[in-house]
Parts: structure tokens; sequence; C-alpha cells
């Protein structure tokens, strides 16, 4: 009877490696980790029903301190931030794609990133307008693949009108219901 025969070639020595890498990354990533971050039990007993509408203080949000500033002011700082934001992800992503050492299937990864930018962008004005159009002064949508964050001017946003916004958000967007944040700046 034959021997079974041992190769042990690059390709193997190369994957043991990177597993060894792997496991030693997670190993690190595990101790350094902060303890109280390990185990994350959510104990809420409030009953959330599809559909509540919560609202928020747009004071004590990260988009901006609200304290000293007026809406105008806000909505224009809003604006230029947001439009510095996609201009400099749009020079990332050209100074990625005429990089001349991509492969094809890099170079078709970042073109559809481009598209999905630009999808997106397409698809803020267009709730903006949309929104606007339903009486607001003022308003900004902010997208991601999964949440959206709305910021509106108005003097008093009841139920109804934030579900109204909810309700334009959920038809426009495959984004679900409790990732739609309203904020309200007066």
């Amino acid at each position: 009877m034959k021997k079974p025969i041992l190769i042990i070639g690059k390709k193997q020595i190369i994957m043991a490696c990177l597993t060894m890498i792997l496991g030693i990354a997670v190993y690190v990533n595990y101790v350094i980790s902060d303890p109280s971050e390990k185990l994350m039990v959510n104990n809420t007993n409030e009953s959330e029903e599809y559909g509540e509408t919560r609202f928020v203080n747009a004071g004590e949000s990260d988009l901006m301190d609200l304290s000293n500033v007026s809406a105008a002011d806000y909505f224009a700082q809003a604006r230029i931030d947001k439009a510095a934001s996609r201009d400099e992800m749009v020079e990332t992503l050209q100074s990625v794609m005429g990089g001349g050492d991509i492969s094809e299937e890099e170079a078709v990864v970042n073109a559809l990133a481009a598209v999905e930018l630009s999808h997106m962008t397409d698809l803020e004005n267009k709730m903006e307008s949309l929104i606007k159009a339903q009486g607001y002064n003022d308003c900004l949508v902010y997208l991601d693949e999964n949440d959206a964050k709305v910021v509106v001017q108005s003097e008093g946003l009841d139920v109804a009108q934030a579900a109204a916004i909810k309700d334009l958000i959920l038809s426009e967007s495959k984004i679900s219901a409790q990732n739609i944040r309203i904020f309200e700046v007066k």
C-alpha cells in the first residue's frame, strides 16, 4: 500500500500564515477591547410599534451645536459642510480611479461606488425638495446605506407632520422605519 504524499507548497504556507495572523489579530482585539463593551444587553421595557415617531432634540445631536445659531445660519453652514464632504468623497474616488495600477475588478468597484454616491446625492436633493413642498422653510436630508437623518426648520413639529416626512422617506428609499430620525430646528 502506498503512503500518502504530503506536499507543502507556497500556497499552503501562505494560507497557514494568513490564518495565524488572523487568529493573532482577533486575540489582540479581544484583549485590548474594553471589558464593559464585551457584553451588551438591551434591557428596555418600552414597547415600540412600527411607525412610532420619536422627536429628537437637534441641540443634542452630533450634527451641530445650535445654542447660539439661527436657523438660516445653521442650514447655510450645514449645506457648506455637506458639499465639502461630498467634494472630498468625489476627489478620493477620482484619485483612486486615476491610479495606474488597479485591476479591472477594482475599477468596476470604484465606478459602482461613484454611481452610488451620485444616486445618494440625487435622492437627498429629491427628498429635500419634496419635504420643502410640504410647506417647510428649509430642510436637509442625510442618507447612508441603512439610515436617514432629516433636519427640518419649523415652529413646532407635530406627530402628523413627522409621520408625513417619515412616509416620504419610506416611499423614496429602502430605509427601514426605525432607522429614520427627524430633527427640528426652530
